[in-house]
C-alpha cells in the first residue's frame, strides 16, 4: 500500500492509467449520446491522455513541477472534443495542486481531485448536471471524506473516490433526460472512472483487464439528423482575455468551451459555420491546430458499425497520419482511419499502433505522410501482432492523398500496393508557409516571416504573398510534368476575397487543370496543393 508517490512514480501511474483506459475506449464510445450521439467520447478522452503521456516522456520526471506541467500542458494540447477539453481542465486543476510539492500523499490526492472538479466546472459556460462534471464532483467528495477520516494510503482515497463516483454515475440518467431515453449512464463520467481505476490498478499492481464486449451502441436510439460540426482550435500568442474570446464565439453555436494553460488557448464549439468561426478567432493569435468533425457523418458511421458488427470485415484497412480538418475529412472520405499529427506534431509509435489495432481488417496499409513519421510507422507495423501491416513511405500529405484515392478495402494489400505506390510517386505536393528564420538554401534567400513555397518538402521559392508563392510553384511544376488535377487546401486565415481572386487566377492561368479548392488545410500552412 502506498502512503506517497514521488514524481517519477506518479508519471508512471499516469502512463499505466492511459493504457488501462485504452481497454475501455469502445465501451465509452458506445455510451456517448450527450451532448450529441457521435460516439467518440472514449476516443477523445484517450487521445487527451495519450498527449499527457507524450509530454511525460519528454520531461525530467524526478521533479514534481515538471510532471505537473506535462499533465497540464499535454492534456490541453491533446484535448479533443467536449469530453477531452473538460478532462484537460480536470487534469489542469489536479496538476496545479501538485506543482510545489515533493510527493503525492493521500491528503494531497484528495485536494487535487477536488481542485480538478472545480476547474472542470469553471471551464464550462453553462455546466450541465448528469455529465462528467457531476461524477468528478462526487469523486472529489469521496476523496475528501476519506482523507478527513484519516486515510493513510492513496489506495484508500481512490477506493472511496471511485465508489462515490460510480454512485453518481448511476444517477446520471435521472439528471439528464437524454441518457434515460437511451438507457445509458454518461459516457464522460464512465471515462473518468476508468482512468481513476487505472491509477488504482497501478498502485495495486493489477494486470490490464480484457476489453469488455460492446453489445449495443446507444447512438442507435436516435434517428440520423444534422448535428453540425464539432470545431476546435489551439492558439498561442493570445493577448486578449479568454472571456472575450469565449464571448466572441458564443454566437456561433453551443457546447462552447474556451480554456487556457501554459500560454495556449484551446477552443471547442458545435457550429454550422466552422470556416467563419476559425476565421474569426484567427485574428487573436497564431493558429497552431484546428479540427472540424461532421457530427452527422460520425453518427451515420456509428449506425453503420452497429449494423455490420457481425459481418466479416473486408481484407484491407487503411491508416493515415494527417492534420488539418479538411485533409482529415478527405482521408476519412476515402475510408481511412486517421492518426492526428504531422509536421511539428509527430504522433508516437503507440498512437499509430492504437489506430492499427482499432481496425478489424486482417491487413492494413499505413501511410505516414511525413518523412519524420516514417520510422515510427515502421516500428508500429512491427509491433502490430496478428495483423499484416504494409507501410508505404509517403513523405507528404499530397502523396498520401494520391495513394488513398486508389485504396479499395475489398482488395488485398498485394493487389493494392502497386497502384497506391505508383499514385504516391507521381503526385507533387506544394506547400505554402512562412519562414521561421532568415536563411539561404539552395540559392533561395528568405527573410523571417516571408511566404515560402516548398515542393515535396524542399524549399522552391520565396514570394511577397502566399498566393504568389502558390502560383509560382504550380507554374514551374506544370512546365516539367503532365498533370490533370490541382487540389488546394487553404488555412483559416485566408480571406474570402483573397480566395476568390486566387481561384480566378489559377483557372485563367492553368485552364488545362481541373481545379478543386477546399478549406481545412494543414496547421501552420496558408496552402497545401496536390498536383496529380
Amino acid at each position: 500500500m502506498a502512503s506517497a508517490l514521488p514524481p517519477a512514480e506518479l508519471a508512471q501511474a499516469f502512463r499505466y492509467a492511459t493504457d488501462w483506459f485504452s481497454v475501455y475506449v469502445e465501451e465509452v464510445n458506445a455510451l456517448n449520446v450527450y451532448p450529441v450521439p457521435d460516439g467518440d467520447t472514449g476516443t477523445n478522452m484517450h487521445l487527451t491522455l495519450q498527449s499527457v503521456r507524450r509530454e511525460l516522456d519528454l520531461v525530467d520526471t524526478s521533479k514534481m513541477a515538471e510532471v505537473a506541467r506535462a499533465i497540464s500542458y499535454g492534456s490541453l494540447l491533446g484535448a479533443r472534443g467536449n469530453s477531452g477539453v473538460i478532462t484537460s481542465q480536470i487534469l489542469k486543476g489536479f496538476a496545479d495542486t501538485l506543482r510545489e510539492t515533493q510527493a503525492l500523499t493521500p491528503a494531497l490526492l484528495a485536494r487535487a481531485l477536488a481542485e480538478g472538479s472545480r476547474s472542470g466546472y469553471k471551464a464550462v459556460m453553462k455546466p450541465v448536471e448528469g455529465t462528467i462534471l457531476t461524477v468528478s464532483r462526487a469523486v472529489a467528495e469521496g476523496a475528501l471524506q476519506a482523507a478527513q477520516a484519516g486515510a493513510h494510503t492513496l489506495e484508500e482515497v481512490l477506493e472511496e473516490a471511485i465508489t462515490r463516483g460510480h454512485e453518481a454515475s448511476e444517477r446520471t440518467p435521472e439528471l439528464l433526460p437524454v441518457l434515460k431515453q437511451a438507457g445509458v449512464v454518461d459516457a464522460g463520467g464512465v471515462g473518468l472512472l476508468r482512468f481513476l481505476e487505472g491509477l488504482q490498478g497501478y498502485l495495486l499492481k493489477k494486470p490490464l483487464p480484457e476489453p469488455p464486449k460492446v453489445e449495443r451502441y446507444a447512438q442507435t436510439a436516435f434517428e440520423e439528423e444534422d448535428f453540425g460540426y464539432c470545431t476546435e482550435f489551439l492558439m498561442e500568442g493570445v493577448q486578449e482575455p479568454i472571456e472575450k474570446i469565449r464571448e466572441e464565439v458564443s454566437a456561433f453555436g453551443d457546447s462552447l468551451l474556451v480554456v487556457g494553460a501554459e500560454g495556449f488557448v484551446k477552443g471547442h464549439i458545435h457550429t454550422n459555420d466552422p470556416d467563419g468561426l476559425l476565421a474569426r478567432v484567427a485574428r487573436y493569435g497564431k493558429m497552431l491546430r484546428t479540427k472540424v468533425e461532421d457530427m452527422s457523418q460520425q453518427h451515420t458511421e456509428i449506425l453503420s458499425m452497429a449494423g455490420a458488427a457481425d459481418e466479416a470485415p473486408p481484407p484491407t484497412g487503411l491508416v493515415v497520419v494527417a492534420n488539418g480538418w479538411g485533409l482529415v475529412k478527405a482521408f476519412r472520405g476515402f475510408g481511412a482511419r486517421v492518426v492526428a499529427g504531422g509536421q511539428t506534431a509527430n504522433p508516437s509509435v503507440q498512437d499509430i499502433l492504437d489506430a492499427i489495432k482499432s481496425l478489424p481488417n486482417p491487413e492494413v496499409v499505413l501511410l505516414p505522410n511525413n518523412s519524420n513519421v516514417i520510422m515510427s510507422a515502421q516500428q508500429a507495423a512491427k509491433l502490430a501482432e496478428g495483423k499484416r501491416v504494409n507501410v508505404i513511405p509517403t513523405r507528404t500529405l499530397g502523396q498520401g492523398l494520391a495513394a488513398s484515392v486508389v485504396y479499395q478495402p475489398e482488395k488485398t494489400a498485394d493487389e493494392l500496393l502497386p497502384a497506391m505506390e505508383e499514385a504516391a510517386r507521381r503526385a507533387v505536393t506544394l506547400e505554402v508557409t512562412r519562414a521561421s528564420r532568415s536563411v539561404e538554401i539552395g540559392g533561395v534567400s528568405v527573410s523571417e516571416g516571408q511566404p515560402i513555397g516548398l515542393r515535396d518538402e524542399k524549399l522552391a521559392l520565396a514570394a511577397e504573398t502566399p498566393e504568389e508563392a502558390l502560383l509560382g510553384m504550380v507554374s514551374l511544376a506544370v512546365q516539367e510534368g503532365d498533370f490533370e488535377i490541382l487540389t488546394v487546401f487553404h488555412g483559416p486565415a485566408v480571406a474570402k476575397e483573397t480566395l476568390e481572386a486566387l481561384r480566378a487566377r489559377l483557372s485563367e492561368t492553368f485552364p488545362e487543370l481541373t481545379l478543386e479548392i477546399h478549406p481545412g488545410g494543414p496547421d501552420l500552412y496558408d496552402y497545401l496543393a496536390v498536383l496529380e
